[in-house]
């Protein structure tokens, strides 16, 4: 079938200067030769471009709608193929309203390293792989949080118990080692079992240091990129490796794999801790039908995060916020820890913060070729940062 194409993202900026009266190809090339392409455009061109288009998520991820779709039944089946149980569990889990951002990232990612020729058998099972990890920290994140609601919908373990939510989070985890030892690529393996580990260490810290005032930002980048940032970096990563394992569909031209494979990691690095600064951010500002959870949700279980901890370096504010936190809460309300983070510009800080991650997200793509699929991976950078715009 044909592949739907993508509204246009900034595509200009790598259009060639081509008289369009030569038709011959030889006089054409000779041309491209001494027409240099435009200079890609700065980060804030892209933004100011795309801001016009303001295209959704569906748009931005256009060239890979079909594999996304295959790749949902997929995951639907592979899990309720074993019990009933597990179907009714997949079906909540894969039907709640998820974006589905991260195997759309993998896609893109391996499409963009191939200039578009196609995907590898093994890149799209690494796509399967990377939604079944983030799928079952998920639904074990619920477990350990108590939450009833998840993206406006029941979670799991609120429909079906604790107990049935455990045993689906450890069988998609247990699934996804699996796939991974059939990718037969020892990097990937270890890149991807780290990022399992690095969902534990994560959880751990933060656990650690709840209600610590002392927290400091670089600790809660640490931790973002544990919990967040680990499985979008670890998956670039393994697909442009991967690409580099192949010959023909999803191939990564000779001489590039090494400076795609850090390219990609560095862009899902500063993509996954942009997304998580943003995630941190709604917290503060958005309503629970919005968000799918109370506002505020965090700070109150003593999670700081980017604003609040912004916050607590305020002159003005940063003293009295530091002594409803110390308190943990009872000696002020969450409605007032919220305002104080507010009037001491913790917002307005932890967006800046978002930017410049999204900035060196943007920056890390320079050396891929121009492709719809690349325009689609900067399109996501400006996805993310639009939801607090």
């Amino acid at each position: 079938p044909v592949r739907r194409r993508a509204p246009p993202l900034c595509r200009a900026a790598d259009v060639k200067l081509a008289d369009a009266s030569a038709e011959d190809p030889a006089e054409l090339q000779q041309i491209d030769t001494k027409r240099p392409p435009r200079p890609r455009p700065t980060f804030s061109e892209l933004r100011s471009a795309l801001a016009k288009e303001a295209p959704a998520l569906p748009a931005v991820v256009a060239p890979v709608a079909d594999d996304m779709s295959q790749l949902t039944a997929n995951l639907k089946e592979l899990v309720g193929s074993r019990h009933p149980m597990l179907m009714a569990a997949s079906d909540q889990i894969f039907d709640a309203g998820g974006k589905r951002v991260r195997p759309a990232l993998v896609l893109l990612a391996s499409r963009a390293c191939a200039a578009d020729h196609g995907l590898a058998p093994k890149q799209r099972s690494l796509a399967e792989i990377t939604e079944m990890i983030h799928t079952a920290s998920l639904v074990h994140d619920d477990v350990l949080d108590e939450c009833e609601l998840r993206r406006g919908a029941a979670t799991v373990n609120s429909t079906y118990g604790t107990r049935v939510a455990v045993l689906v989070g450890d069988f998609l985890f247990a699934q996804a080692s699996w796939g991974l030892a059939q990718l037969d690529n020892l990097e990937v393996i270890k890149l991807i079992s780290e990022v399992i580990a690095d969902f534990a260490d994560g959880e751990i810290r933060q656990a650690q240091a709840l209600f610590d005032v002392e927290l400091t930002m670089e600790d809660y980048l640490d931790k973002s990129f544990w919990k967040t940032a680990s499985l979008l970096a670890a998956s670039c990563r393994s697909a442009a490796l991967l690409g580099a394992d192949s010959s023909g569909e999803g191939a990564v031209p000779e001489g590039s794999e090494g400076e795609y494979a850090d390219a990609m990691y560095a862009y899902g690095k500063h993509l996954g801790l942009a997304f998580q600064v943003v995630d941190d951010i709604l917290d503060f500002t958005q309503d629970t039908a919005t968000l799918g959870k109370e506002a505020g949700q965090d700070l109150a279980s003593g999670n700081l995060t980017a604003p609040a901890i912004y916050a607590l370096r305020d002159e003005a504010h940063g003293e009295r916020l530091r002594e409803i936190v110390e308190s943990e809460f009872t000696e002020g309300t969450l409605e007032e820890a919220i305002s104080l983070v507010e009037e001491a510009g913790g917002i307005e800080s932890a967006m800046e913060l978002a930017r410049e991650q999204g900035q060196m997200a943007y920056d890390a793509l320079a050396c891929l070729p121009p492709s719809e699929s690349r325009h689609s991976l900067e399109g996501l950078i400006e996805y993310v940062l639009r939801r607090i715009s």
